[in-house]
């Protein structure tokens, strides 16, 4: 018998939550990155010391990730 365990996401979420929650693929995660997000808005850079830099892991915002991807469409191709 195996138990399930059911879990709400937080509002900021390290990519594979991101990744299970959105269904979006870590090569879309990142090129929207790069490309279309905000850092403080869509992601973030978080540190254990603290002190974040360009290369630290990433948190991103569920909420301000659905919003862009509803934003999408209205920009649907024809």
């Amino acid at each position: 018998m195996s138990n399930v365990i059911q879990l709400t996401p937080n509002e900021w979420v390290c990519e594979s939550v991101l990744i299970a929650v959105t269904g979006l693929k870590p090569g879309t995660i990142l090129r929207a990155r790069k490309e279309c997000w905000m850092v403080g808005r869509e992601y973030i850079h978080v540190s254990p010391d603290g002190n974040p830099k360009p290369s630290s892991e990433c948190m991103y915002n569920r909420k301000a990730v659905d919003a862009w991807v509803a934003s999408m469409k209205s920009k649907q191709p024809r």
